[in-house]
This record gives structure tokens, sequence and C-alpha cells, in this order.
């Protein structure tokens, strides 16, 4: 399975037949892939802060919120610790993904139970991968180290510094933008 096919999936669970949605959500994930980062699944649901379905996305490495073309929202794999499923009237299948960079909730999520699932295994795979001989950073490695950093700062430093780079790739930022708005966070 490749990116395209994961989305197109779930633009299909979430009813979502724009080409163009699904262009910039290939796109937005493509600018983002880390080496080695594989896709796992896909499926369809909403954000409580906005009212139509985006689409969740589960690689090798994290777990990833599309919605309207915008830069997607990671949470690590490694930090995840938990994922549970409650079902309400109201929000339909709720999902919560518990991580150290904090709670994620996600309402009317397709197939909710099996995605659940899917997230469990993948954070005990990415928590117990091998590690890298000393001196060397893997890309798996540097999620964990910069989601302490950004909890010791008491923000979210991972998640600004991915979307600033997703902004960059995507031509929205200039390098020169760029290099200011990184070195703002960093401090």
């Amino acid at each position: 399975m490749d990116w395209t096919d994961l989305i197109d999936t779930a633009f299909r669970m979430a009813d979502n037949s724009s080409q163009t949605n699904r262009t910039e959500a290939v796109h937005s994930i493509e600018g983002t892939v880390i080496d080695g980062e594989q896709p796992v699944a896909s499926t369809a649901g909403r954000h409580p802060d906005h009212f139509r379905k985006g689409v969740l996305v589960l690689t090798t490495h994290r777990l990833l919120f599309l919605k309207d073309g915008k830069p997607p929202v990671p949470v690590p794999l490694s930090a995840v610790t938990g994922a549970t499923v409650a079902r309400t009237k109201l929000n339909g299948d709720v999902l919560t993904v518990v991580a150290l960079t904090g709670s994620h909730r996600f309402e009317d999520v397709v197939k909710a139970d099996v995605f659940a699932e899917q997230i469990r295994a993948a954070a005990r795979a990415a928590r117990t991968a091998p590690r890298p001989a000393p001196g060397v950073v893997a890309p798996s490695d540097t999620a964990p180290a910069l989601a302490g950093a950004e909890l010791s700062a008491g923000g979210q430093l991972l998640d600004q510094l991915e979307r600033l780079a997703a902004l960059h790739r995507s031509g929205a930022l200039t390098d020169e933008e760029f290099t200011r708005a990184k070195e703002r966070l960093i401090g």
C-alpha cells in the first residue's frame, strides 16, 4: 500500500469526493515523510474543533490528522501510551489517543475499534524498535528526544517545528521566513 492508496481509502470513508483535497493530502503527507516511514492504515474522523471529517493516517512512526490541505497534526508513536474508543450518541465512536505530548480526541471515527488496535500495535512496535549505536541518531529517535524537549519547555515544540517544515516544503514560507520562524521557536 502506498500513500495515495491510503489517502484515497480514508477519503472514501469520509465521503469526501474532492480530488483537490485528496491531492493536497497526499502532497502534505509526502512532504513530511520521515526516512523509512511507511503507511500502515487510515480512516476518517473528525477533530472536535472541526465540523467536517478529516483523515487519520497511521504510519510506522506517527499518527497524522489531515484536514483541508493544512499541514498534518503529528503524534509520534513512540510517545503514545494508549488508544481507547468510547461510543456516544452525539459524537459516534470517539477515539482518544493519549501520548506524552498530550491527549488527542477524534470523533465519529470510522472503524474506530480496529484503528485503535492498529495504533496500539504500532506504538508498541515503535517503543520496542532497536536503537542505533551511540552517537548515531535515527529518525525514530528524533521524535522522542524532541518530545522530551517540548515537555520540559512546556510547549509543543515538535508539532510547531513539523508544521513549519511542512509550510516551507509546500512553498508557503520562503527559506528566510522558515529560518527566522525556526530560530524564534528554538530560542
